[in-house]
């Protein structure tokens, strides 16, 4: 099966090279920088096809990668000159079982269905805060944070079960009790084992109505809207959250946005965030409102088809200082008329999270919420120079918001993996350093899952784990 013309026969799905009429569009990911000519693109069906996808690869010396909605801007969902597997065309279904309270989800889904799917029976699970571009399959076998983390944890905690074809076009059914070496691996270990199919998600009891929305303060405001933060961070239960938005728009000055979130009514909610209220907000969106919107609010500020960089940093929480620097370097970085830049503290209750034991799952888990900082500019405008530069900015702001360059190299301030822009290092000595980062001390287990699975490195374009 080493012709083109062979594997084609083969697949079941669609085989895309350049000359065809949807080849351009079949490139097309959610950051523009992040686009790369692909020898083959592969819009599989099912197991079967992406087992011919892997083998045709190795056979014909094409490097792989894996695409389930191409929201990584690292650029972990597209390769120049090699083999996409992509899930996005085919592979974008979810089927509920209420009795059992699972969802099985395809690998190309958007989490915009998972949404509306489960709430249709009462039911939800912890999901993206952004539901039309997100990556499903990245974001859930990354971590996975959500409006319901501090109820339910990680995506990670929610996986029941998935579906993966390895780098010998095996097909594992991997869970608790069938290949459990996986199932350790693959929840916070990524796409480094092979391609994931279908997703089992656990399921929680869900109200169909939420209290939540975006309130926005002048820049007068700033100290006393951490202030509050402090404080109500400090007691955050479970059922709440808050998203602390520096939103700064080219030769503008940035707005203060508190996107709050409360897992039951209005009266309720608005109890719980009344001192941010007192304050005066210029504009208060929040309402109640029906649960799959929820992950929806954000979309406007998180748009496809533009260059993007970002970067997380995780911090102890929210305090006056280093957000009020990261507040006047946005607004430096507005001035320039370039780049929108984001900062978004990403205030959520972590005790659900790490009330699980370190070696339940591959992913690190960590006390410290996390900021993600992102800089955003035209398509039109696209350069490697821009994206240089918006590196070097991006960097810059995260110094300000660990408080420090030094504070930055403090392993407190190591970023939630799927915010890290450093995943698609290429050399050894670049790999071997950001993947000790993104696993901690589960980093060795993982080799030896890796040596098994995939001794090869055939599947390394997310925080290539080294097999040994």
């Amino acid at each position: 099966m080493s012709s083109l013309a062979d594997f084609s026969a083969l697949i079941k799905g669609d085989v895309i090279v350049p000359g065809h009429a949807e080849y351009e569009k079949s490139l097309k990911r959610w950051a523009v920088n992040a686009e790369k000519k692909a020898a083959v693109v592969v819009f599989i069906k099912d197991e079967a096809d992406a087992a011919a996808a892997i083998l045709y690869a190795r056979k014909n010396d094409l490097p792989i990668a894996i695409r389930g909605g191409g929201h990584s801007p690292a650029g972990a969902s597209s390769i120049d000159g090699g083999l996409v597997i992509d899930l996005s065309r085919y592979l974008t279904g979810v089927k509920v079982d209420p009795k059992k309270k699972l969802a099985y989800v395809g690998g190309g889904a958007i989490w915009e269905t998972v949404d509306k799917t489960a709430i249709e029976y009462g039911l939800a699970t912890v999901g993206g805060t952004v539901n039309h571009v997100c990556d499903f399959i990245q974001l859930a076998l990354g971590g996975g944070f959500g409006f319901l983390t501090g109820e339910h944890g990680l995506v990670v905690d929610n996986i029941v079960q998935v579906t993966l074809v390895s780098a010998n076009g095996t097909i594992y059914t991997v869970n608790e009790k069938e290949n459990t070496d996986l199932f350790f691996g693959i929840r916070g270990g990524g796409c480094n084992f092979g391609v994931v199919t279908e997703l089992v998600l656990a399921l929680h009891s869900q109200r169909r109505t939420v209290f939540t929305g975006p309130l926005i303060f002048p820049v007068i405001h700033l100290e006393r809207v951490v202030e509050f933060a402090e404080k109500w961070y400090a007691n955050i239960r479970s059922n709440e959250a808050m998203f602390l938005v520096l939103d700064g728009k080219p030769g503008t000055a940035p707005n203060i946005i508190c996107h709050v979130f409360y897992n039951g009514s209005e009266e309720e909610g608005r109890s719980r965030f009344k001192g941010l209220y007192e304050i005066g907000p210029v504009m208060d969106m929040s309402k109640e409102i029906p649960y799959e919107m929820v992950n929806s609010l954000q979309n406007s500020i998180i748009v496809p088809g533009s260059g993007v960089y970002w970067k997380g940093v995780a911090i102890p929480g929210p305090s006056y200082k280093p957000i009020a620097n990261t507040y006047a370097k946005v607004q430096e970085i507005s001035k320039s008329g370039t780049f929108s830049t984001l900062a978004v503290y990403e205030l959520l209750p972590l005790q659900k999270i790490n009330s699980v034991p370190l070696n339940t799952t591959a992913y690190r888990r960590s006390t410290n919420p996390n900021c993600l900082l992102s800089l955003n500019w035209p398509r039109d405008l696209n350069s490697q120079a821009l994206v240089d530069e918006a590196r070097s900015l991006t960097h810059q702001l995260a110094a300000c918001v660990a408080g420090g360059a030094s504070e930055l190299e403090d392993e407190k301030s190591r970023p939630y993996a799927n915010y890290d822009a450093e995943g698609d290092a290429r050399s050894q000595e670049e790999v071997k350093k950001i993947a000790h980062v993104a696993f901690g001390d589960n980093y060795p287990a993982l080799q030896k899952i890796k040596k098994i699975y995939d001794p090869e490195n055939i599947f390394n374009r997310w925080f290539s784990i080294i097999p040994a």
